[in-house]
């Protein structure tokens, strides 16, 4: 993942997820790359969701992008490596977060989807012990989420190429 974002001001955040919690994804780290050669946006990369939920090597790590730096956007991805240490998160899954994931957003759910904004080159993340498979966190709305459920995922993602959504603008309008 570093030769990905090579060019790219890079920092890990330890994060402790609390009391607790901490047992579920105890090495958790949040990864943040600033704009650079890559990408205009910041990205939010999990490490340690692979170390704590990894089947025979397997494993996933999440991405979230955003237009700044958000602190909010660190403590919502940490707070899905904790959810998926329990539930077992995987390709077009969808959760609610509980709210908007940035202030006056009507995104509060996100599905999870490969990393289209970074390319296939983000997505498979060797390891000495194995592969983390690095999959984005896409926010999407409550209607967003309906529409998937009637339809199917590809449908939903056809409507954003549609609409040419900016998935990093926090005050998107919804697709349905």
């Amino acid at each position: 993942m570093r030769a990905f974002f090579a060019g790219h001001d890079v920092e890990v955040v330890d994060y402790d997820l609390g009391f607790g919690r901490r047992r579920a994804v105890p090495d958790l780290r949040i990864i943040v790359v600033g704009p650079g050669p890559r990408s205009s946006t910041w990205a939010y990369v999990t490490a340690g969701c692979w170390s704590a939920v990894n089947q025979d090597g397997h494993g996933i790590e999440f991405v979230m992008t955003s237009k700044q730096r958000e602190s909010a956007v660190v403590d919502l991805i940490a707070m899905v490596a904790y959810y998926h240490a329990a539930h077992h998160l995987d390709h077009w899954h969808t959760m609610p977060i509980g709210g908007p994931w940035l202030p006056g957003s009507a995104c509060d759910h996100l599905l999870v989807s490969l990393p289209y904004l970074h390319g296939p080159d983000l997505e498979a993340c060797e390891l000495p012990a194995g592969h983390a498979r690095l999959l984005w966190l896409l926010p999407i709305t409550a209607a967003e989420k309906a529409f998937r459920q009637q339809h199917d995922t590809e449908a939903l993602e056809q409507r954003f190429d549609d609409a040419g959504i900016d998935p990093t603008d926090p005050l998107r309008a919804s697709v349905v």
